[in-house]
């Protein structure tokens, strides 16, 4: 399309749909408003963070087929110069976008890479079967027996994951068989739908994890700088940009990360996780849109991963070839600890008192819950260990408090 948006809410608007309007999805919708677009954000509650900066929001159940065809069919028949669907989450009834997609309408990337990077048996068969990628060893189970056998072929220890979760629900590292039923039962009730199949895969000893944002765009396919990462418990706690690595590990990072992306087609950015031992990278997974980790880029560089993500879905210039990195940087999270509603993020001037390169993002979620994300700190340095170092002492800064009775 030749990109010329018109006011929100008129016909001639610009309209993405966000199907979850977390964190991510509020700095997606802040980067299409700027750019003049109408953003209607989506999620399974009100508040949402993109709710509160998006011109529309609605609360479905995104994993409904028919609500979630509901919503759509009715943003089809509003008028408008250009309709995408641009989903945030993996919570979503994927079969049924594919299903909408076959009948016109533009999902970002494209539903068939929606649909097979929210299943891990998907995409892993996709890379590691299909494409020839290296990964991990791993096999799928939908029993406690099967779970065991496998553990018993791939060796202790190793990592059990729902097929379907995110920021490491129902994850697993198990150090011996006689862990097996305990992972497995944990895996069923955090899946992102219900009991189902499993991943085990062998334990890698790689000697670090990259996050590596590969944007699809018109005019071909660009990398931002690697970004390192901390996880817990299978969720991201730090991140910092660039991590450094061989100029083989990086050719065959974006190699790996290149033969993923042009496999599930579309434009967008997306997140390649990759292990690296040495110069080797083995496929790790890949996220069809802007990364938790890739929160660092919106102190590293001048065009932030949702940025990037705006500007290829729309048909935009993007760099080519190398997304310019402004400064080495890095983020921390702040999570809380309690549950409750209207929780308040304290300590904010003091975190952004740590040093001029230090910012705070509070994503203002209307209720928390224990290791649920409500803030980030991004932190600019002369290298990455100082801005790591900056990240961490203003993360120490901030805690979510409940609000006094009445608040909420």
């Amino acid at each position: 399309m030749g990109f010329a948006p018109g006011p929100p809410l008129t016909d001639a608007a610009v309209r993405l749909v966000l199907l979850g309007s977390g964190e991510l999805g509020r700095e997606v919708a802040i980067e299409a408003i700027r750019l003049g677009c109408e953003v209607l954000a989506v999620d399974r509650y009100a508040g949402a963070p993109a709710m509160q900066v998006a011109q529309r929001h609605a609360v479905i159940d995104m994993t409904d087929p028919s609500a979630l065809r509901a919503l759509l069919e009715a943003e089809r028949g509003r008028p408008c110069a250009h309709l995408l669907v641009v989903p945030e989450l993996e919570a979503i009834a994927t079969p049924e976008l594919v299903a909408l997609e076959a009948d016109g309408l533009h999902v970002v990337p494209t539903a068939r890479a929606v649909r097979l990077t929210m299943d891990r048996e998907g995409i892993r068969r996709l890379a590691a079967e299909e494409l020839g990628l290296p990964t991990s060893g791993y096999r799928f189970c939908e029993s406690e027996a099967e779970v065991a056998e496998a553990v018993g072929v791939l060796g202790a220890p190793c990592v059990i994951k729902p097929v379907m979760s995110s920021s490491g629900k129902g994850q697993t590292v198990i150090r011996s068989v006689e862990d097996a039923s305990r992972a497995w039962a944990y895996a069923q009730e955090s899946g992102r739908v219900g009991a189902s199949r499993v991943i085990v895969e062998a334990f890698v000893e790689f000697d670090y994890e990259i996050t590596l944002l590969t944007v699809r765009h018109s005019g071909g396919t660009s990398f931002c700088a690697p970004i390192g990462h901390v996880q817990e418990d299978g969720d991201y706690r730090e991140s910092w940009q660039p991590h450094p690595m061989s100029a083989a590990a990086l050719e065959a990072s974006r190699a790996v990360a290149t033969a993923v992306t042009d496999a599930l087609g579309g434009t967008g950015v997306f997140g390649v996780e990759l292990f690296v031992q040495g110069d080797r990278v083995l496929f790790s997974e890949v996220s069809p849109r802007p990364h938790d980790t890739g929160m660092v880029t919106m102190a590293t560089q001048q065009l932030s991963e949702f940025a990037l993500h705006v500007r290829a879905v729309l048909g935009l210039p993007v760099p080519i070839g190398e997304v310019p990195l402004l400064s080495p940087g890095a983020t921390a999270v702040c999570l809380a600890t309690a549950a409750g509603g209207a929780p308040r993020v304290t300590g904010v001037a003091a975190a952004m008192a740590v040093d001029p390169g230090v910012d705070v993002r509070v994503f203002s979620k209307p209720d928390a819950r224990p290791g649920r994300r409500m803030a980030v700190v991004l932190a600019r340095g002369d290298d990455t260990d100082a801005a790591r170092g900056l990240a961490r002492a203003a993360a120490a800064l901030l805690a979510v408090e409940q609000s006094p009775p009445g608040a909420g």
